[in-house]
Parts: structure tokens; C-alpha cells; sequence
């Protein structure tokens, strides 16, 4: 190989290293455009891109710093569904015993996040204390905490018994549009209300879901915690260098317990966010599969998986790009069963792209 080829592929690696899913963004950015026109750039449709996919993002969240560790978590789609579960049939419980929709509501959801932060706080414990590789451990998890949401509902459906509040949170949102409209018109008639702003296709007020609301404020925090606080170093640093870090005198136990912990609140999270929307918990299907949008998104993003490196705006952007990819498959005709493949190519290749750049 030539100095020249040997140049221009050290200039090449660091650019893709860095910026390489910002490329990968624009370029399936711009193939959606190309193939859907104005319907891919219809506020509508790419508040539904967001919207689908806030779920994965918030678990995409906590792979990512689970991972800058140096670990892995496979159960995050199983305590999607247990949390979940377990936070319906409490809510439901408790409107049967004639409490207020609003109380059981919140209690409700006190009760899904408290049951994913439990269920990641026994994954912490496995892998800290037990000594159990991460991967066994969460593996594990994966089939534990499923089969538990699945002996709920005997492999069936809980469907909320809420009527209005328990669908806010998946389904409802900021409007984005106000109305402006005199009371009647000329002839004194009721007049028919004018909206300005953002519109959906029915001509009514397009709203910024509470979901992706909640994906991006957890998405900044964690960003922040990752450059900014003393965990986030000290996370960094176990991941890059367990036995330096042990020398400075980081508390490596602690740091690994509290980052399952907080994938496992995270999953909580998500599984509210999911519930919420469909106002039911299937506990066959819910969250089945997410572990792997969420292994995708965090690799896509640039986070090293051998630890010690990550960027959260990274992951966010890798949501997107597999929300692309999705879309730009059903529009294709693709089947669906191909599209796990698909996925599958992805992580190969980001993983390839990686390890290129740190020969």
C-alpha cells in the first residue's frame, strides 16, 4: 500500500469515527426525501417517525451508558413488559376499589418505574456482587422477567381501565397550532375555528408528543451526567481502565450497580411510555426485540463496545437513522421479516467501521 493510500485512509478513519452518523443521518435523510417527496417531510410524518420510536430512544439512552461501562443489558425489552404489567394491573386494581382515576393513575406509574428500577437493580446485584459476566446475567434477565409479565396476564393482554389519563402520556402532547377565530361570523352564525400554525391532515392542531418530550429531556440529562458530572467520568473511566480506575480510588462496585439501576428505571420509563400509548400491556409482544434496536441505535451512534467512550447525541441521532431505515423498508414493499436482518447488517457494519478506525 502506498503512503498516499496509508494518508488518506488515517484522514478518512478519524472524519467517520467522529462524524460518521451525522453522514449516515443526512444520506438516508435525503433517500427518504428522494422516495417519499413531501410526504417524508410533512410534519406529520416526521412527528410519527419521532413519535414510534421514543421508546427505543429512552432505552437507547441507558444501553448507552450501561455500555460506556463496559457492560451490556439483553433484559431491557423484558423489563419493558414486566414494569409495565405490573403497573397496570396495579392501577387497575386500585379503580376497582373505587380510588380516584387520577390517583390510580400516578400511583400506577410510580409502580411501573419502581418495578424497572428494581428489576435493574437485581441486575446490578447479579453482575456486581454475584460475579456474573453481564451477558449471562442479563441474559437471564431476559427470560426471567418476561416469563413473570407472562404468568400476570396468563400470556394475555391487561387492558387499562382508565378512560382519559392513563392515555395522556403516550398519546397526548403540546400543540403546536392556536386557534384564532371571531365567535360568530357575519351573519351571526357560530364561526368555524382558524388555526395557525402546524396542521395535521385533518386540519387540526399537530402536537410535539409528551413521549418525545420525555426521550430528549432524558437523552440531555444523560448527555450531561456522561461530559459533565463525576459519575459520568467515573463511568468512562471504569469502562476504559477497570484496574486504573480501582486505583484512583473510584468506587467500581458502586458505579456498575447504579448504572443497571438506571437502565432498569429507564425501562420503566419506557414501558409506561409504551402502555400509555396502546392504553393495554400485551405480554407476548411489548418490548419483545427492543434489546437489539437498542444495542443498534448505541453502535450506530459510535459508542465503543469495548467501553470507555459514548455519546448520547449519537445514540439519539442512531435512533433516527433505524426509524429511517424502518420506514424506507415498508415504502419499499419490504417484508417485515426481512427487516431484523437488515438491522442485524447495520450493527456488522458500525461495528466494522469502529474497529477500522481504532487499528
Amino acid at each position: 500500500m502506498s503512503a498516499r493510500s496509508n494518508d488518506s485512509r488515517f484522514r478518512i478513519q478519524p472524519f467517520l469515527e467522529k462524524w460518521g452518523v451525522i453522514v449516515a443521518f443526512a444520506l438516508l435523510f435525503a433517500v427518504s426525501t428522494w422516495k417519499q417527496g413531501f410526504d417524508f417531510l410533512n410534519p406529520e410524518n416526521l412527528r410519527t417517525l419521532l413519535n414510534s420510536n421514543a421508546p427505543v430512544g429512552i432505552l437507547a439512552v441507558g444501553m448507552t451508558l450501561v455500555i460506556v461501562s463496559s457492560g451490556i443489558d439483553l433484559s431491557v425489552g423484558s423489563m419493558v413488559v414486566l414494569s409495565a404489567a405490573l403497573g397496570t394491573t396495579a392501577m387497575n386494581s386500585l379503580i376497582g376499589n373505587e380510588w380516584s382515576e387520577g390517583s390510580a393513575v400516578a400511583l400506577g406509574a410510580l409502580v411501573t418505574l419502581g418495578a424497572g428500577l428494581f428489576a435493574g437493580a437485581i441486575n446490578g446485584s447479579l453482575v456486581v456482587f454475584g460475579r456474573i459476566a453481564p451477558f449471562i446475567a442479563t441474559l437471564g434477565g431476559l427470560a426471567a422477567f418476561r416469563s413473570m409479565a407472562l404468568a400476570i396476564a396468563d400470556a394475555g393482554e391487561i387492558r387499562s381501565q382508565s378512560s382519559t389519563l392513563f392515555g395522556v402520556l403516550g398519546r397526548g402532547g403540546i400543540p403546536l397550532a392556536y386557534e384564532s377565530a371571531p365567535a360568530v361570523d357575519a351573519t351571526g352564525e357560530a364561526a368555524a375555528p382558524v388555526f395557525h400554525g402546524l396542521l395535521n391532515g385533518a386540519g387540526k392542531p399537530l402536537t410535539l408528543p409528551y413521549s418525545v418530550i420525555v426521550f430528549f429531556a432524558v437523552a440531555i440529562v444523560a448527555q450531561w451526567f456522561l461530559s459533565r458530572a463525576r459519575f459520568g467520568r467515573q463511568l468512562v473511566a471504569v469502562g476504559a481502565n477497570e484496574t486504573a480506575a480501582r486505583y484512583a480510588g473510584i468506587p467500581i462496585a458502586w458505579v456498575r450497580f447504579r448504572v443497571y439501576a438506571i437502565m432498569g428505571l429507564l425501562a420503566g420509563v419506557a414501558g409506561l411510555v409504551q402502555s400509555s400509548r396502546m392504553n393495554s400491556v400485551s405480554t407476548a409482544q411489548l418490548g419483545l426485540g427492543s434489546e437489539l434496536d437498542a444495542i443498534a441505535a448505541v453502535v450506530i451512534g459510535g459508542t465503543s463496545l469495548r467501553g470507555g467512550f459514548g455519546r448520547v447525541w449519537g445514540t439519539v441521532v442512531g435512533v433516527l437513522i433505524l426509524g429511517m431505515i424502518t420506514n424506507i423498508l415498508t415504502i419499499s414493499g419490504v417484508s417485515p421479516y426481512w427487516q431484523g436482518a437488515v438491522k442485524g447488517a447495520v450493527i456488522v457494519l458500525a461495528v466494522l467501521v469502529q474497529r477500522g478506525s481504532r487499528d
